[in-house]
């Protein structure tokens, strides 16, 4: 990282931490989802003045590399994580805040409520976040005419920057027709999608991970990528990529079936991982919060995560996308080393801002094309 940059990540570091994060906590009573929702009414603000997001981009600068990833151009290292925005009413605003990509959703084929509030807690000492949101959104299709208003198509690059889109199963959708759900999602969103991640392991939906088994991650991803050539059989740049994300909760052997699952399936990619049911690592000030259902990210998610990603990437050319605990550039940076040729936030970008994209902006990515 250069002096400047170095100079540049300090003053969004303090500018956040001292006066707009607390702020927001002001305003919203402390209560972490009512943060995250005045949070993204601001960004999509943001999207609708162009002046706006040129003065912002400055700010937080441009990346110094982008890299190549089954066929899609990243024009950074660092992406905004699915979770963040749901329902893609951001869009327009996360390239000038540093993103490399935006993984919007997780989308369903129907709308749906989410779990009962209370369900979004911030641990403040342990840098970390529980979240039990239950895909909360507006469906597929709200999102489709959102993306359509704002004339993003695959590859059109309308935003700046990639538009990947993660889809999940219906909670009222049984685990029999859950091939179906997934697919009626595909089938609206793939003309929209950059990249389809497909789901399969948070843990706030009952049943879901069972989707990892190899037998009906088998039937799942095999119907989703004959799909996926079928929607795509009139156009030149091919099926759409589609990615699946992984549990850090998984063993090796059980990894090791994913990735033949995948092999087998024609998957151009992974993402590694979603959040832990662990609660190792908390701070002793969060163990009580520590005893709130649902799925745990931030710092005590780090060393997992890297050591998912090492495995994955010693027995597989796919690429991967690390996400997990990343909240310096030196965690990046680890990631990275690991193999992951991508990174993700969420949990990092909430305690840390703009700053961390400025970091992790500024490392080396991997140059070469990374096509399955």
């Amino acid at each position: 990282m250069t002096a400047a940059m170095s100079g540049r990540s300090r003053m969004l570091d303090v500018g956040y931490r001292t006066v707009l994060r607390p702020a927001l906590f002001r305003t919203a009573g402390g209560d972490a989802e009512r943060v995250h929702e005045r949070t993204l009414r601001m960004i999509a603000r943001l999207g609708g003045h162009p002046a706006a997001l040129r003065v912002v981009g400055g700010l937080v600068g441009r990346p110094a590399d982008g890299v190549t990833v089954a066929g899609i151009r990243f024009p950074g290292p660092v992406g905004l994580a699915a979770g963040m925005d749901k329902n893609g009413i951001g869009v327009q605003a996360w390239g000038a805040l540093g993103f490399s990509h935006a993984e919007l959703g997780t989308v369903t084929a129907r709308p749906q409520p989410g779990n009962p509030r209370p369900r979004l807690f911030r641990l403040r000492d342990s840098r970390a976040i529980i979240n039990r949101m239950g895909f909360n959104n507006d469906g597929a299709q709200a999102l489709a005419d959102r993306l359509d208003t704002a004339g993003v198509r695959r590859g059109n690059n309308a935003v700046g920057i990639p538009v990947g889109i993660s889809i999940g199963k219906t909670k009222s959708t049984p685990l029999a027709e859950a091939t179906a759900d997934y697919l009626s999602s595909l089938r609206l969103l793939a003309p929209r999608a950059d990249y389809v991640a497909v789901n399969v392991s948070s843990p706030n939906t009952p049943g879901l991970r069972s989707l990892q088994d190899k037998a009906a991650l088998a039937e799942l991803l095999g119907a989703l990528t004959a799909e996926a050539r079928l929607l795509a059989a009139a156009d030149p740049a091919g099926p759409v990529p589609i990615f699946v994300k992984i549990a850090p909760d998984l063993t090796e052997t059980a990894l090791d079936e994913v990735l033949t699952v995948c092999h087998d399936s024609g998957i151009q990619g992974l993402i590694a991982t979603n959040t832990t049911l662990s609660r190792d690592g908390l701070a002793p000030s969060d163990r009580m919060l520590g005893h709130e259902s649902g799925g745990l990210s931030g710092a005590p998610l780090t060393v997992r995560a890297r050591t998912v990603v090492r495995h994955l990437t010693s027995q597989t050319t796919l690429p991967v996308i690390g996400v997990g605990g990343i909240l310096t550039a030196a965690d990046g940076q680890a990631m990275l080393d690991a193999g992951a040729s991508l990174l993700q936030v969420y949990t990092g970008y909430i305690f840390r801002g703009p700053a961390l994209t400025s970091e992790l902006n500024q490392l080396t990515v991997n140059q070469k094309e990374i096509v399955r």
